[in-house]
């Protein structure tokens, strides 16, 4: 994978709490996120700023977003996730979320959250084409 375009970045800052770690990892002009497990609600806030800050501090294009490790999704993870699109989309960066599992999104359904701002992927690899595609819109389908 490409390393950082010089701006001092690591390739992987790990956003930590509540015992347990959410690596953030660039992958050249893209931050990967990965979400495992329960992410509560302080941890979930602090994600949405660290993101936020590694967008502005590495100029990054795209964000992926990871839930296959996720069981559950409320309706504050999906505000949470929804916020972290919308904060990259004013940074100039396009948010994926990749690996839904089909109990995620009959939840996101029944619960109302459409996730404004949000494409979706089947799995990781498939995000970074969506991303890769069409860099004004993130690709997909016309």
């Amino acid at each position: 994978m490409t390393p950082p375009a010089g701006d001092g970045s690591p390739l992987s800052a790990p956003v930590h709490g509540h015992g347990f770690t959410v690596p953030v990892l660039r992958l050249g002009d893209v931050l990967l996120v990965t979400l495992q497990g329960e992410l509560h609600d302080a941890m979930a806030e602090q994600l949405q700023h660290d993101v936020a800050a590694r967008i502005a501090q590495s100029r990054v294009t795209g964000v992926v977003i990871d839930i296959s490790g996720v069981e559950i999704v409320d309706s504050f993870l999906g505000r949470v996730l929804a916020e972290i699109a919308a904060g990259a989309k004013l940074l100039a960066a396009r948010t994926v979320l990749a690996g839904m599992r089909p109990a995620v999104a009959i939840t996101l359904v029944e619960l109302g959250l459409t996730l404004p701002g949000l494409r979706t992927a089947l799995d990781v690899e498939r995000a970074m084409e969506l991303l890769a595609a069409d860099p004004r819109d993130g690709g997909g389908s016309p």
